[in-house]
């Protein structure tokens, strides 16, 4: 195969164009991938609404974004013929991979902190090798030396690996950098795709009390069946004062061991860090978009010394573990329910359009992934 169907993305009328693309030929080492399922992800939607972009800023030059993904071996480089963690590989296994590509060389990441690297590749221009690279395409590439990759299982299904590399990864790295203890108590701000999957992770980690703050019933209603012990229906508590008020009687006047905001708004972290307890922890992952700015009362971070983290990306042992973790799960959690809709490529813009939630009162869809 020499090209490819990818959804290129004009700024200038809103629209994704199906163009054809070179597929870039496997250098040794490298690994080429047949995207089988791509997720519409929170970030994705901030990408697509223009979240952080100037009204009079010019339109950006068209691309192919998309990262939350799974698929099959497409062709392996010479050199490559078992996974990351030496299982022999063949054209056809599923796999699921890192969508980000590590320098390998700097200082973060010779101290193994990959998820940290500074001079991490991503998403190239259209007319640059290898040409787009974007999770909503037909193809992905791997670089060599820059890639990871881990055989799926067979009792794992498309729809269930396709959130593993983001949506499941993310949170898991991010509580445990806040280190879960057991009996803590967890603010979850949004339950989309990440928010689900971190409130199972944290009850598998020991949290007590999981609390999970969002407007779409559909939402609530999953969290509650993936670990959630307790739900605000921002519609109900439509204050941030009645939400912290909330969070506190939840939490016997405490406040939260640590809160996770992943809906990506600055108003969420302003009543956020509120939520937490004297000396807890705030993660924050869901701020993709550039000039996101807070209104924070600095001196209370101070006196209620509270630990605050930005989390972005992963490190590499969080994939194969995000694996035995849906596995291990599948029957205790509805984690594999996170995806509710599959959209053909060619209905790439109504599934994003169908994904939106910003502004409605109600949506059922969860999580849309593209099948291209």
């Amino acid at each position: 195969m020499t090209t490819g169907i990818s959804a290129v993305w004009h700024d200038s009328d809103q629209t994704f164009e199906l163009r054809e693309l070179p597929v870039p030929e496997v250098e040794p080492g490298g690994v080429s991938i047949r995207v089988l399922r791509t997720s519409v992800c929170g970030s994705d939607l901030h990408i697509w609404r223009g979240d952080g972009i100037a009204k009079d800023a010019p339109p950006r030059d068209p691309f192919v974004f998309g990262h939350e993904m799974m698929g099959e071996v497409a062709a392996l480089g010479k050199g490559v013929d078992t996974d990351s963690l030496r299982r022999p590989l063949k054209e056809g296994d599923r796999v699921v991979f890192s969508y980000f590509f590590p320098c390998m060389k700097c200082y973060n990441c010779i101290r193994g902190e990959m998820g940290a690297c500074k001079f991490r590749m991503g998403r190239k221009p259209l007319d640059e090798y290898p040409y787009c690279n974007g999770g909503f395409a037909q193809y992905y590439y791997l670089r060599p030396q820059q890639n990871f990759l881990f055989k799926l299982p067979d009792d794992v299904s498309d729809e269930e690996a396709a959130p593993i590399n983001c949506a499941l990864a993310q949170v898991i790295d991010a509580l445990h950098v806040g280190r879960v203890k057991f009996g803590d108590n967890v603010v979850v701000q949004g339950a989309g795709g990440l928010g689900v999957n971190a409130m199972a992770v944290a009850r598998d980690m020991g949290a007590n009390k999981v609390i999970a703050i969002d407007g779409q019933p559909a939402r609530l209603d999953l969290a509650m069946r993936s670990g959630a012990t307790d739900t605000i229906n921002i519609n109900d508590f439509p204050t941030p004062e009645a939400r912290i008020e909330a969070v506190m009687e939840l939490t016997d006047g405490i406040g939260a061991d640590i809160a996770i905001e992943l809906v990506g708004f600055p108003a969420a972290v302003e009543e956020g860090v509120q939520m937490v307890r004297q000396r807890g922890t705030y993660l924050e992952v869901g701020h993709i978009s550039p000039h996101s700015y807070a209104s924070i009362d600095v001196q209370q971070i101070v006196s209620k010394q509270i630990r605050l983290f930005g989390i972005q990306h992963y490190d590499p042992w969080i994939l194969p573990a995000a694996i035995e973790f849906l596995r291990r799960n599948r029957d205790r959690y509805a984690v594999c329910d996170v995806v509710s809709d599959v959209f053909p490529m060619t209905q790439i813009g109504e599934a994003f359009a169908k994904a939106e939630w910003q502004g409605q009162a109600s949506n059922k869809i969860t999580r849309a992934v593209i099948a291209p």
